[in-house]
């Protein structure tokens, strides 16, 4: 698991609540909460914790492209209660203790299909109800610019400046995000679901990693995706350690079609970490490996299943690392991507360009420090302190200069639209991409967390020369029963 380093990338006096706060130990099976109530109560240690954020499922007026923000009218519709099923069985392994959910009707039914049968108590709490969008509330998407004119217009394209009816829609909700936190950290539990919808899970995840409003529609949630957070006490008595061990699990997969704030991605990178090799412990996935290794049949395994789920798409390059997994890795996915092509109408085989990219090895930066490899190479919490400040910053250049050579050449001229860009490497290199993307710094690499044969997907609606939207991070389901499970202890 990876941590957040004691120094937040963006605003460390943001990033999660210093002091948490115990709630009313009196329990029911369902209850309501306000976060108010946890005001004035004393603090408590905050044990290591698991946060399962969790989207409802298609909604009527999903359904309808209506604008829902925190209105009550709208239910699951057949394929929503669908969704919200194979969610329940993705999370079917995990004994949690509490759920916090939304009261709204299509949050609160997803909450009571995931949460089934279990005992365990269920909060509702109106403060995780959706982004209130006052005059916008059930207008329809396609209507809204010709009804609210250059107002709609700012909420497409500025919504964190976006107000109406004499509000701030998004800075309220990253508001109600953090006073959100205090009673689901102070609950005494491991294991924590928390069933809600698109923009308060968005703002969730945001400020539990300490970005602002500006990251809003920068973290994809779709209809019943699955997001998990780590919080990992500290020693020192300090806020948790932060890390988002995965972004938007979604029950399809998330190379179908969709879109990214609204928009339909003009370009797309998929970052394929490569599968796991003989060094790797199979208990404790490798983050760092700083040994060149071929894969194990694990990893060839893997290479394969990753290979299948991009057999669909037509990738139009596939750049990788210099690295024996990542190379054995790519060369499963080229020769899938190749053969593909026969099976087509017209029997002609693809072609796919794949090169090396010296930037994405990170064995050689890693090397150089001086401090314990092999705490380094299993990535526990706190990592990050591990590396030597020298370490650190050549990984951070090195990224990069890495990112920005592939959005030079997904920017290229001769590159279509729609084109896929597939780029192999080692977890620890991907997670430096996903904080370059996000214009963190380099104490942003402590956030996230990716395994062995995952994929993460960064799509460009306004194309590579503007902010990408990360759609989702660690994603295993395509492994099948090789899958690193959600359900995982932290």
């Amino acid at each position: 698991m990876i941590s957040l380093p004691l120094t937040s990338p963006i605003s460390p006096n943001r990033s999660l609540l210093h002091q948490t706060r115990r709630p009313n130990s009196t329990r029911r099976r369902f209850r309501i909460q306000s976060s108010s109530s946890l005001q004035d109560q004393g603090t408590a240690k905050t044990p290591p914790k698991r946060v399962v954020l969790v989207r409802h499922g298609q909604s009527t007026w999903n359904e309808e492209g209506r604008i829902q923000g925190s209105s009550d009218f709208s239910v699951l519709t057949n394929k929503g209660e669908s969704q919200a099923d194979i969610s329940r069985q993705m999370l079917a392994g995990d004994s949690f203790d509490v759920c916090f959910t939304s009261p709204l009707k299509r949050s609160k039914k997803t909450a009571e299909i995931i949460w089934g049968s279990r005992e365990s108590e269920m909060i509702f709490n109106y403060e995780l109800r959706e982004i209130d969008l006052y005059s916008f509330q059930g207008v329809l998407k396609k209507e809204g610019k010709e009804k609210f004119g250059e107002a709609f217009r700012k909420w497409q394209e500025d919504p964190a400046n976006f107000s109406i009816d004499g509000h701030y829609p998004v800075r309220e909700l990253w508001s109600r995000a953090r006073s959100c936190w205090p009673g689901i950290l102070a609950h005494e539990s491991k294991s924590v679901l928390v069933v809600a919808h698109n923009a308060i899970n968005q703002a969730l995840v945001a400020t539990a990693i300490g970005l602002e409003t500006e990251y809003f529609r920068s973290l994809l949630q779709s209809n019943c995706g699955v997001s998990v957070l780590d919080f990992t006490p500290r020693a020192d008595g300090g806020p948790p350690q932060v890390c988002l061990n995965r972004l938007n699990q979604t029950p399809n997969s998330p190379l179908s079609g969709g879109s990214s704030g609204g928009r339909k991605a003009s370009k797309r990178i998929i970052l394929v970490c490569h599968g796991q090799g003989d060094h790797e412990d199979s208990a404790v996935v490798n983050q760092a490996a700083t040994n060149d290794q071929p894969m194990n049949m694990l990893g060839v395994i893997q290479s394969q299943k990753i290979a299948e789920l991009l057999l669909d798409l037509r990738v139009s390059s596939i750049v990788c690392s210099p690295d024996t997994a990542s190379i054995e890795t790519a060369g499963a996915i080229s020769r899938v991507q190749e053969a593909a092509g026969c099976l087509g109408v017209d029997s002609v085989p693809r072609y796919v360009k794949t090169k090396q990219m010296n930037e994405l090895n990170v064995e050689s930066v890693l090397d150089k420090s001086n401090k314990d490899n092999d705490v380094i190479a299993s990535i526990q919490p706190g990592w990050l302190s591990q590396l030597d400040e020298e370490a650190v910053s050549a990984l951070w250049n090195r990224s990069g200069k890495a990112w920005e050579s592939l959005l030079d050449e997904l920017s290229d001229e001769e590159s279509n639209p729609g084109d896929t860009m597939v780029v192999v490497g080692p977890p620890i290199a991907h997670i430096s991409l996903i904080a370059q993307c996000l214009n963190l710094t380099k104490e942003g690499l402590g956030l996230f967390h990716l395994d062995a044969g995952s994929i993460s997907v960064i799509d460009f609606p306004d194309g590579p020369s503007r902010k990408g939207v990360i759609r989702c991070t660690n994603y295993t389901a395509h492994l099948g029963r090789w899958c690193i499970p959600i359900t995982r202890p932290a």
